[in-house]
């Protein structure tokens, strides 16, 4: 009985990577077709002509900021720097006890705002709203704190006047032309397409002067080098080939556009949500296909956002079991659009393939790798099929991230010295052993946190703008 489950196991395993292998492949051959056209459609537009077009739609970019008093000023002189004909920049400070506020008001000579403030969306009380004496573009919402950046974003919200909201992080950077950039889709279709997320890359390492980005680099880390191949698998093969589908469901809160009707239709960001993106983007399809609407959901790869993610193993392993959780309370409770016509391909591939392949992956993977070892232990898998498992699944992942890479370097060319395009190939030949299997045990721990209810934001250690190369 034990030889028969350990063989199903095994047969399980090897079909699962199989198929998990052949459609990160087919995802990588949509993404490049996907960015191809992209590229071509970016050309038929001059970035020229929108920067001083009447046409384009004004934004509102939102900014939450918790506990932000060093780097804050740099970002808020970065944020009122972008390229764009019509912005007006919401910085809302979430109950900070630093002296964000303080930094603020004598930077830009806040005053109180003779505004009417309606909170539509759901958001800890807010405490007062100023506007800049010396700059009439930016808005400070000060507010109680809400406990997470769900709660910050939706007294924005309430606040913000244009028709399209940019959600960014504080602690983020965003090149000059970004937002010309991420409208570009919605310039070409504005009827149909309501949300658009663009790419976000590893900033540690890189050279930032007054809340710029100079000079692109990679970081000196093993464990930042390994997070820019996971950053550009999931944004240039990831989510370029699912939105070319129309199954974008997450846009990464650090750097998406939204039209700020629908956002209120669905209201709002839910604030006890783990994950607030992706369960806003997937409400927002739920929304949109119940109401059988004609619409679309775009990824754009090149308006860069830039953020600093974990350098310590700790961090990491706190911000990877958060996302495992959210991913976990995002579709346990829309378990219901799953296979159902009223939902499309969302509900019959986009939302399958999260649960099998995202979802449940390290629940597999744990069982496999622990069948396959009990297998050759026991000589029901020869040990020659079993090393030649392990080459398979090593060799063939590897490639996917080389291809990454290479996606990358034909197409974006972020990375100008030679040097650095050398190690990250090299270091795709890690990603997978060990890396991956830390991952796994991180998974693990999301998923044993959320049935425990376990949903305390653990801070993760920052080195921040000043801790970085600043170029000075």
């Amino acid at each position: 009985m034990l030889h028969r489950f350990i063989s199903i196991s095994n047969i399980t395993l090897f079909v699962y990577y199989l198929a998990s292998n052949l459609i990160y492949l087919a995802l990588l051959i949509i993404a490049l077709f996907a960015s191809l056209r992209h590229r071509r459609r970016l050309a038929s537009i001059r970035l020229e002509r929108m920067r001083t077009s009447p046409l384009a739609p004004p934004i509102t970019v939102l900014a939450p900021a918790h506990n932000e008093e060093k780097s804050i000023i740099e970002s808020a002189r970065g944020l009122l720097a972008l390229d764009y004909p019509e912005l007006e920049l919401i910085i809302i400070n979430d109950g900070s006890a630093d002296r964000t506020l303080e930094v603020l008001r004598e930077h830009f000579q806040l005053r109180p705002a003779d505004v009417l403030y309606l909170p539509e969306l759901h958001s800890a009380p807010v405490r007062g709203v100023y506007m800049s004496q010396n700059e009439p573009r930016l808005l400070v919402v000060d507010k109680e704190p809400g406990g997470n950046k769900a709660d910050a974003v939706n007294a924005g919200l309430n606040a913000a006047t244009k028709p399209y909201v940019c959600v960014v992080d504080a602690d983020s950077i965003l090149e000059r032309d970004s937002l010309l950039r991420i409208m570009v889709p919605i310039l070409a279709d504005p009827r149909r397409v309501v949300a658009a997320g663009g790419i976000v890359r590893v900033l540690n390492g890189s050279r930032v002067r007054d809340g710029q980005l100079t000079e692109v680099r990679l970081p000196k880390g093993w464990l930042e080098v390994l997070q820019v191949i996971e950053y550009l698998r999931a944004f240039l093969i990831g989510r370029e080939a699912w939105a070319a589908g129309n199954m974008l469901n997450i846009i990464s809160g650090a750097f998406g556009i939204f039209r700020r009707d629908l956002v209120r239709a669905v209201g709002g960001y839910r604030t006890n949500a783990i994950g607030e993106d992706f369960d806003l983007v997937t409400r927002m399809h739920r929304y949109l296909l119940e109401q059988k609407m004609d619409y679309r959901i775009s990824f754009v790869p090149d308006p860069v956002c830039w953020t600093e993610v974990p350098s310590d193993l700790r961090s990491l392993a706190r911000q990877r079991a958060r996302w495992h959780k959210g991913l976990l309370d995002v579709l346990w409770p829309n378990r219901d659009m799953l296979f159902r016509r009223t939902y499309g391909r969302l509900g019959s591939i986009g939302l399958p393939y999260m649960w099998i392949f995202e979802l449940l992956a390290p629940v597999v993977e744990l069982v496999g790798y622990t069948t396959i070892i009990l297998a050759a232990v026991l000589g029901v898998l020869s040990r020659e099929f079993f090393i030649q498992f392990l080459i398979y699944g090593y060799a063939f992942g590897t490639m996917i991230s080389i291809g990454a890479v290479m996606q990358e370097e034909i197409t974006y060319k972020r990375y100008n010295d030679w040097r650095d395009v050398i190690r990250l190939v090299l270091y795709c030949f890690f990603e997978h052993f060990p890396y991956r299997q830390m991952y796994l045990v991180w998974r693990l721990q999301g998923f044993w946190q959320y049935f425990r209810k376990d949903f305390v934001w653990r801070p993760m250690k920052r080195i921040g703008f000043h801790g970085a190369d600043t170029g000075k």
